[in-house]
């Protein structure tokens, strides 16, 4: 368990395939202007950070809800729930059809209404022009951002990408600035106006979250970014997505 901020902590963990590549997975922690926490993501925590995590919880109590924000994101849901069964689970609709044996709340975040729980601490953004929940299950572009009012730091899983080299490796070569996920072509609507819808929201949260000066992305890194470094990077992934977008513009009009 790492402090970002005063109010802000993260978790890195392993997330392997086969195995051997470790892609790696994250979850944050968020105090509330009330003195409650909040989770965003789930993780199957070490005992190192189980202690630490209830140091600062009162034993875990003081966490009134865990988010998880992306829907292809379920496989650590059942074991955060062992360790903490009184909080509030809140996910997107894939995790309730995932998990139905958890107790779930109604409201799921992707919807407004849910997010406007939290709106005291946190801001929400969904991308527009792609599917949410792709029918290719390989197909992982969609997630809820969300940002810490407070800090400014911004939780994002696979939407927003850092590229780090492994282990050791990531000490030494640079991460890369940020990106938006290599799978967007396969994600966006098959419908005229899909890629300027995505455009346009990318641009948007370039404008309105200007400032943030860290971001957590999931399977990759922390990126720590210079005062216009957020708006400057959003736009320049924007950039970089262009050939994808235009293609999708004269395959869908």
């Amino acid at each position: 368990m790492r402090q970002l901020a005063n109010n802000f902590w993260t978790f890195r963990g392993d997330f392997k395939i086969a195995g051997v590549i470790n892609l790696g997975t994250h979850m944050s922690l968020v105090r509330g202007t009330n003195g409650r926490f909040v989770l965003l993501d789930s993780y199957d925590i070490g005992t190192e950070d189980r202690e630490a995590l209830f140091a600062l919880t009162d034993g875990g109590r003081a966490i009134e809800a865990v988010i998880n924000v992306h829907p292809f994101h379920t496989l650590h849901c059942v074991a955060i729930h062992k360790v903490l069964p009184h909080a509030r689970l809140i996910g997107t609709s894939r995790h309730r059809k995932q998990a139905p044996d958890l107790p779930w709340e109604t409201g799921v975040i992707e919807d407004e209404a849910t997010q406007a729980e939290f709106s005291d601490d946190l801001d929400f953004s969904v991308p527009a022009g792609v599917d949410f929940i792709s029918t290719d299950e390989h197909v992982h572009v969609a997630s809820v951002l969300v940002r810490h009012k407070e800090s400014g730091i911004v939780h994002v899983d696979d939407t927003i990408n850092v590229l780090a080299f492994p282990g050791i490796l990531g000490r030494f070569l640079p991460q890369s600035k940020l990106k938006f996920h290599p799978a967007l072509g396969k994600a966006l609507q098959k419908r005229p106006g899909a890629a300027d819808d995505y455009a346009a929201w990318a641009r948007d949260l370039a404008d309105r979250w200007a400032g943030t000066p860290i971001v957590c992305a999931a399977h990759s890194s922390i990126r720590k970014l210079p005062p216009e470094g957020w708006r400057d990077e959003v736009l320049g992934a924007l950039a970089g997505v262009e050939k994808t977008l235009s293609k999708h513009r004269s395959a869908n009009g």
